[in-house]
């Protein structure tokens, strides 16, 4: 299996790229997150792969970080969905974007993928639940760091215990941030969550 590719970035258009190693040029199907990641043509680039063998042929899909394709091989894992229906949800969202819609059950967001139906989001969210960690979810979607996302975790964990679903819980901590990113207490952040972010 070819781990990943490590070359000269000779082309690049969305999701088809061709990375020149030793002389030699790989075609490689990418997501457009990937895409728009990578430097310009002529610079070295190094992508994670994912070597895809079928009876009558084999594609390389590249990936920028080790969390897009892990999160490739999950969706591959999901009956019904094949390596380019999951390009194509990767190209539609992001990994955090993703991630927090299994968390959240939001099927809606993710059918508004294009090509991707209501059954396959039901699919998607059904059997990959187990597998995403709420918390981890919820950390990777913050962009403000650490802290935030230690306080995030704790206000979701207090208002289980208070009674609230997860899902509940983490959409009421998700929503007062929405409005104060800059909360880094835990005590303040529950109160308002609790009070319908006033």
């Amino acid at each position: 299996m070819i781990a990943y590719i490590k070359g000269i970035l000779a082309e690049k258009n969305p999701s088809l790229l061709i990375v020149d190693v030793g002389g030699v040029g790989y075609e490689i199907f990418a997501s457009l997150n990937t895409f728009d990641r990578l430097p310009p043509c002529g610079s070295e680039c190094k992508l994670l792969t994912y070597h895809h063998i079928r009876e009558d042929t084999q594609i390389l899909f590249g990936f920028i970080d080790a969390r897009e394709k892990e999160m490739f091989e999950l969706l591959l894992g999901v009956s019904g969905v094949g390596a380019r229906t999951a390009l194509s949800i990767l190209s539609g969202l992001t990994v955090a974007e993703l991630s927090l819609c299994i968390s959240e059950n939001n099927i809606k967001r993710i059918s508004s993928v294009h090509g991707i139906g209501k059954k396959t989001a039901e699919r998607i969210l059904v059997e990959l639940r187990d597998k995403i960690n709420p918390f981890e979810a919820l950390a990777s979607f913050d962009k403000v760091g650490t802290q935030t996302a230690t306080v995030m975790r704790d206000s979701v964990m207090a208002l289980t215990s208070l009674g609230f679903a997860q899902e509940k819980a983490t959409k009421m901590v998700q929503s007062v941030l929405e409005k104060e990113s800059s909360i880094s207490d835990t005590e303040e952040l529950l109160r308002k969550a609790l009070s319908g972010g006033r």
